[in-house]
């Protein structure tokens, strides 16, 4: 039955799947239809996805998906805050909780889910919150301001996020309860929890596992958790994120089938047991399944409207491969995760330093890619995901997926324009490689906002955008067309062009950049880059002037924060020179403050341990005895390495460690796009591993040899020669030379070795410009390195003479003379490492 030529369509829900369901009907037939919405909250569908940005700064509007103008303009009738409370099957029509009664032709459940909340003794008291929607954080804003300590039960997705949301509410303790041994056991491994574990409490989060919550405790409110193992947690602030129910009490009242865990059961056309009611979204059980994900609630969405369109499709078990950002920290899974020795044959790497594991798991004859897991550093995912679901062949050396080509090989398996047009890239809206690549070489469309725009790609969970950004470089260069790599959707501009701007404006914080040459509010790439951007062109003080918001939390408290929630002290050693009168003072201080003591790889020493409170004190001893800050925590200089020359070895050809030490004082402090270290050898017997760094000086019969562009790590490539038998004075002005074209035109966060891998003409067009100064711009970076060296100053010595800054580095804001009582060391040999937070 039909209302005149249309046909009557009511949604009961308006989340996110709800409205992407009228999106997709409208923007196949809008003339053919009259649909009703009826929406529980009192406001129109928002971003629930990215709901812990609402804590961040981000405001109601801005997570709205459409504005009731939207509904308006496309002529759907909207009832918020008026639940449906009956579906009459037979006379085909909706009651609402206002008293509404709307006939439709077909029904379509979106009444997605609810939080799960175990029942605890005690989750009736103020103070525990769910984590579901904007009242939800509302509350949760409002309670968190006269409360010190949160806890989350819960570490998988949701609870997480959970956990970041009381972080930005400032608590002064956030700690995370996990039933299970591991955090998110969904997605990842216990190995690559171990890691998510590590990270998240360098972090500032506690976690519990195996622990199972036996009673809220409190009188009326909240004031502590007891658990099943006889043990008490004070927390003044309680977050249930334990999962999510099915929301089917409609559909359970008017006689659908439902599961006997919940959920609506549909077929394949997403059809009730009522052949005219539809439920999509994380009310539908699709194949005993609930999907939890936005994507397989989109591509729900757009089958329904197809097939009320006559099409035909239908929905089928959906990958559930999903890669996330908890609290800064990459997270992914992919494929077959879990799969086994002896089904497959798997590969792992793992650095606990930092805080990376990377699983593969590949078919017993090595052809195919199965699946995998990613904790640390997820750069490779959408290509990895791409391998699984298209049977890319895999390459000879397969850990080459996830490590990269080494020894200067060429990366191994195919690269992204190889894959199939049918290719999904957006599993949100179902956006294939061919339509994008159609849209930008056929429509030329050149911005991933244009692609956004025209295919939807991207809008969703925001996860393929940067295969999105890929596609479109790779089709406008097959088409000759010349591609600005900018910097991210706030800065319409490459770093280079940035840089460029930043100084002929003479711009010095980061707010001033975005004012002038950005848009919106920015983002955690563009922040990174654009500090860089002010610390190489300034060399000012990084924590003032508003630009600690831009920085690595590692900047931000010019120190590395390890595990234990304690801090590391790194003292500039120049060419690892240092005198028996300082080697005392770092003896002092480390026995003072209880630090632990290591020679590093790089000649100098690393003292670990320092509680916040004391790294001032700290500095001021060092600096006092006539040190500075090594620059351990910065992008910047770290060391130049010697070995003892002329000056002592029989072998030694030139006095490498005076060449070593003026070199390192020439350079420390600059900033630059990644870390950066340098190397003096006094023979060719390389006892200071030059050729493994960024730069490297080897003595010869006839004067040094300077090499360029070398790393070690987890892709170790050897530098390139620049320049042989040189004087000292050419060997220092090509290094100016070098290192100021490097910072002014590599990417951000990219590495000497893998800039030149990229460099067009390779080491002869570096060599051409640096040495021959083919370019004529030799003078000019001559010049800007001279004004860097001239305008350093130590962070340290700086930060203590700031009472502002100074200021900064309490643990306690009302109690600044209090340390971290969570700080717990324990006997390590002869000396103690900080306790690792307790599960």
């Amino acid at each position: 039955m039909t209302n005149g030529t249309k046909t009557r369509v009511v949604v009961v829900g308006n989340g996110m799947v709800g409205y992407k369901f009228c999106e997709k009907l409208i923007a196949k037939a809008k003339d053919l239809f009259e649909i009703t919405v009826f929406g529980e909250e009192p406001r129109p569908a928002y971003d629930r996805v990215h709901l812990s940005e609402y804590f961040a700064g981000k405001t109601a509007e801005d997570l709205t998906m459409a504005s009731l103008d939207w509904y308006f303009d496309n002529g759907i009738k909207i009832h918020l805050s008026d639940p449906v409370t009956n579906i009459d099957r037979e006379v085909k029509t909706v009651s609402s909780h206002h008293g509404l009664c709307i006939p439709y032709d077909y029904l379509v459940l979106a009444t997605g889910s609810a939080a799960f909340v175990p029942p605890i003794p005690g989750v009736e008291k103020d103070g525990v919150f769910v984590y579901r929607t904007i009242e939800d954080l509302d509350m949760m804003q409002e309670h968190a301001k006269k409360a010190r300590k949160g806890a989350v039960i819960g570490g998988g997705l949701l609870g997480l996020e959970a956990a970041k949301a009381l972080l930005d509410l400032g608590l002064e303790e956030t700690h995370v309860i996990e039933f299970a041994p591991r955090l998110m056991p969904r997605q990842i491994d216990q190995a690559g929890s171990d890691i998510l574990k590590a990270k998240l409490e360098t972090l500032g989060l506690k976690i519990h596992l195996n622990k199972n919550t036996q009673e809220i405790a409190g009188d009326g409110i909240i004031n502590g958790m007891n658990f099943v193992d006889g043990s008490r947690l004070d927390v003044d602030m309680l977050v249930i994120s334990a999962g999510i129910k099915p929301r089917d009490e409609v559909a359970r009242l008017s006689g659908l089938e439902v599961g006997s865990r919940g959920g609506i059961v549909v077929n394949d056309k997403l059809q009730t047991s009522d052949p005219n009611i539809f439920a999509i979204g994380e009310c539908a059980l699709h194949d005993h399944m609930i999907y939890g994900l936005v994507a397989p609630g989109y591509e729900m969405a757009d089958i329904v409207a197809t097939n009320l369109c006559n099409g035909a499709k239908e929905f089928k078990a959906f990958d559930m491969s999903t890669k996330l950002k908890l609290i800064g920290v990459d997270v992914a899974s992919f494929g077959n995760a879990f799969i086994a020795e002896p089904d497959c044959q798997t590969i792992v790497y793992e650095n606990k330093s930092k805080a990376i594991y990377k699983r593969i798991n590949i078919s017993n004859d090595g052809q195919l890619l199965l699946g995998g897991i990613l904790v640390g550093d997820a750069e490779q995912y959408n290509m990895l995901l791409q391998t699984v679901n298209n049977k890319l062949v895999l390459p000879k050396d397969p850990e080459n997926l996830i490590l990269g080509a080494r020894g200067g090989a060429e990366d191994s398996g195919a690269g992204i324009m190889s894959l199939p047009d049918d290719a999904l890239i957006c599993s949100c809206e179902a956006v294939t490689k061919g339509q994008i690549c159609h849209e930008v070489a056929e429509n030329k469309v050149h911005t991933v906002d244009g692609l956004k725009k025209c295919t939807k790609a991207g809008t969703g969970c925001g996860g393929c955008v940067p295969m999105v950004k890929d596609l479109m470089l790779g089709t406008m260069k097959e088409q000759g067309i010349y591609v600005r790599n900018i910097v991210c959707e706030h800065f319409d501009y490459t770093r280079q062009e940035l840089f460029d701007l930043v100084k002929i404006n003479e711009i010095k914080s980061y707010e001033g950049v975005l004012d002038k040459f950005g848009h919106g509010d920015g983002c955690e790439v563009c922040k990174p880059a654009v500090a860089s951007i002010l610390a190489s062109l300034w060399n000012e003080m990084i924590l003032v002037k508003g630009n600690d918001i831009a920085q690595d939390s590692n900047d931000r408290f010019l120190a590395n924060i390890q595990k234990g929630g304690t801090y590391s002290v790194v003292p500039r050693i120049a060419g690892g020179e240092i005198t028996p009168e300082k080697l005392i003072v770092i003896g002092t201080v480390a026995q003072k403050y209880g630090l632990y003591t290591k020679i590093t790889g790089g000649q100098r020493i690393d003292m670990f341990g320092a509680h916040l409170n004391d790294l001032p004190a700290i500095w001021e001893e060092l600096i006092e005895a006539g040190f500075e800050s090594g620059h351990a925590y910065g992008k910047a200089l770290r060391t130049v390495k010697s070995c003892v020359g002329s000056t002592w070895c029989r072998f030694g050809l030139h006095d490498s460690v005076t060449f070593a030490v003026e070199v390192e004082n020439r350079y420390k402090g600059i900033r630059a796009p990644h870390k950066f270290k340098g190397g003096v050898s006094g023979c060719v017997r390389e006892c200071a591993e030059a050729q493994a760094k960024d730069f490297g000086i080897i003595a010869t019969e006839k004067g040094w040899n300077l090499y360029v562009c070398g790393n070690g790590g987890a892709k170790p490539q050897h530098a390139q020669l620049i320049a042989g038998d040189i004087s000292k004075e050419d060997c220092v002005k090509y290094l100016d030379r070098f290192l100021m074209f490097y910072i002014k035109t590599a990417e951000p966060l990219t590495r000497t070795a893998t800039w030149l891998n990229k460099m067009e003409g390779g080491i002869a067009y570096l060599k051409d410009v640096i040495v021959n100064d083919s370019l004529g711009i030799c003078q000019e970076l001559e010049t800007e390195m001279a004004g860097l060296i001239n305008n350093y100053k130590c962070e340290w010595k700086e930060a203590i003479e700031n009472d502002k800054i100074r200021q900064r580095f309490t643990h306690f804001v009302n109690a600044p003379e209090l340390k971290d009582p969570s700080v717990v060391f324990t006997p390590l040999r002869d000396q103690k490492r900080a306790l690792e937070w307790s599960k």
